[in-house]
């Protein structure tokens, strides 16, 4: 079956990095678009980033730009979540997901097929 597995996760100072990664099985990893969302307590989950299946095309929510990127391996079956200048409203658990259409970088939920468990972010002020 299809398994999403993201790592890297942690604490991290006000300002810091971390870089995620999801790692994925049971699908055709080349031919699928990646997302990042992110889910704070109480509130709703919300796209962070997204890639098409040949990583040509990325989109960012307007928070991220500027800090976050977005690669992918397809020979590693792995997307990534750089994520650079991290602030404390970003404490959040993060969640990797897989959408069929290969094309799409949107940040409609209900595009995508596939979610992992998620990583938790928590950044310390």
């Amino acid at each position: 079956q299809v398994q999403l597995v993201e790592s890297g996760g942690g604490l991290v100072q006000d300002g810091g990095s971390l870089r995620l990664s999801c790692t994925a099985s049971g699908l055709t990893f080349s031919s699928f678009a990646m997302g990042w969302f992110r889910q704070a307590p109480g509130k709703e989950r919300v796209f962070v980033a997204g890639i098409t299946w040949t990583g040509i095309s990325t989109a960012y929510s307007d928070s991220v730009k500027g800090r976050f990127t977005i690669p992918r391996d397809n020979a590693k079956n792995t997307v990534y979540l750089q994520m650079n200048g991290l602030k404390p409203e970003e404490t959040a658990i993060y969640y990797c997901a897989a959408a069929r259409t290969g094309c799409y970088v949107g940040k409609d939920v209900g595009k995508y097929d596939y979610w992992g468990r998620g990583t938790q972010v928590t950044v310390s002020s």
